[in-house]
């Protein structure tokens, strides 16, 4: 750099210096000797108005709905034959034998543990139904307004960072995926080094990612390689 002003007493601008290796600049392969640059990233959470808003709930209509009709029409059963039995009717031959089976069948019977062990897994798969959200495809966005909740499809997401990964220069396709918790990104480059389309893609697609205006912003994980050789 050249402390000296210059004609009109102007000063050159500094000039930076690179540092070449032996086998190129920065001391990396010339050329294309590099095959592939990868690199995990975290971007910074952006502040979110509720910070505490989770996952959207599902309604699970169809669970419900053949939970219920399978206890309406066994209801509906029973109460018939209740009934039936209380205008001096004989009882239905299915009642009579599944309290007979009840009856003497020994608690160690083969039917008897598998009708548990099936009513436990109902019963369980129930509980876990009551208790997640569901709706892994959507991802929370972050409140604008108290009364307004919105989320972004994942397929959507993937859609938009792959298209803001394609405007980097030396970019030849990249391939997305978007999870709940991590974005992964495979670009493959037919030009410029593998380490600098690395960061500018880090650069554009961290841009991107807070764009998306989520609640929870997804960890980045960027690979860039070159094509495959032809034959």
């Amino acid at each position: 750099m050249n402390d000296s002003q210059g004609p009109g007493g102007t000063r050159p601008l500094p000039v930076v210096e690179r540092t070449d290796g032996p086998d190129g600049p920065d001391g990396a392969e010339g050329g294309f000797g590099q095959s592939a640059s990868a690199a995990d990233y975290e971007p910074t959470r952006a502040p979110d108005a509720d910070g505490r808003d989770g996952r959207f709930w599902s309604a699970r209509r169809v669970p419900a709905g053949l939970l219920a009709l399978l206890l309406f029409a066994g209801a509906g059963l029973l109460l018939y034959d209740v009934a039936a039995v209380r205008a001096h009717r004989s009882a239905m031959q299915w009642r009579k034998t599944l309290a007979r089976e009840l009856a003497e069948r020994p608690l160690d019977d083969f039917w008897v543990l598998l009708g548990a062990g099936v009513a436990a897994a109902l019963g369980l798969w129930l509980i876990v139904l009551a208790a997640t959200p569901g709706l892994r495809a959507l991802l929370p966005m972050r409140r604008t307004h108290p009364d307004v909740r919105a989320a972004l499809d994942r397929a959507a997401a993937a859609m938009v960072l792959r298209d803001r990964a394609m405007e980097v220069s030396g970019v030849q396709s990249v391939s997305v995926r978007a999870g709940r918790t991590k974005v992964d990104v495979r670009a493959v480059s037919h030009f410029r080094e593998l380490d600098d389309v690395r960061a500018d893609l880090d650069t554009t697609l961290t841009d991107a990612v807070r764009g998306l205006g989520l609640t929870r912003p997804p960890a980045l994980s960027v690979r860039v390689r070159r094509p495959g050789r032809k034959g």
